[in-house]
């Protein structure tokens, strides 16, 4: 393969990362270092159904038809920690065509261990070209794909005033999260890392474009 060639197969391969997610203002984790969304209740508003889910403590991996890429989609990964995830990739890679599914990898451990895991990746997210899809079709392709998503946590908050939003995500704080989650350094159960909203499907496919601004509460 020649230097041409070459390039554009690194062009063919440039695609959109997974963007930081931004956070609830009144997220009682979040530090200096956070993206956080002030304007949440103008954009919550505008969802018709709306969930969440909880963020695990694992690597950002993009599973699509050129390999299995990190937070980096410079060139697929070749770390330790991926090779199961690779070998999955090499049985579906043909069949993925336009489509990228994004999940956390738990192989390896950061700082929560989770000793109760049924598998090692779980999807939260799936796009298809420029559109991020519905929670209903990152299910169907969860299924498709066999795998699993992340756990669903809270769904359908009331949204009568943002003071009844906040009031009711926050009572969900303090709950252990899902695996049996400990601390690597403590060996203490820890709480949700987070909570990510995810647009649900009522009687319509629903799809939203890369430029949509996940937001979540961090607890710790």
């Amino acid at each position: 393969m020649g230097q041409a060639d070459n390039a554009i197969r690194r062009k063919e391969m440039e695609t959109h990362k997974y963007g930081r997610t931004y956070h609830y203002p009144f997220s009682p984790g979040t530090t200096s270092d956070d993206r956080i969304n002030k304007h949440y209740w103008q954009d919550i508003r505008l969802i018709p159904s709306l969930i969440h889910t909880e963020k695990l403590d694992g690597e950002n991996n993009c599973l699509n038809r050129y390999g299995v890429f990190a937070r980096s989609h410079a060139a697929p990964t070749v770390s330790a920690w991926t090779r199961q995830i690779r070998q999955r990739w090499q049985l579906i890679k043909n069949d993925l065509g336009d489509i990228e599914l994004f999940g956390e990898n738990l192989y390896a451990t950061h700082s929560i261990e989770y000793r109760g895991l049924q598998q090692d990746f779980y999807l939260f997210a799936v796009r298809c070209k420029d559109m991020w899809l519905s929670w209903q079709e990152v299910q169907f392709y969860a299924t498709l794909f066999d795998f699993a998503c992340v756990p669903e946590v809270v769904q359908d908050v009331p949204r009568q005033t943002e003071q009844e939003y906040r009031s009711a995500i926050l009572e969900q704080v303090g709950v252990v999260g899902s695996f049996a989650p400990h601390d690597v350094h403590t060996a203490c159960h820890v709480l949700w890392k987070g909570l990510s909203p995810a647009m649900r499907l009522n009687s319509r496919w629903l799809s939203f474009p890369i430029t949509y601004l996940s937001t979540c509460v961090k607890t710790m």
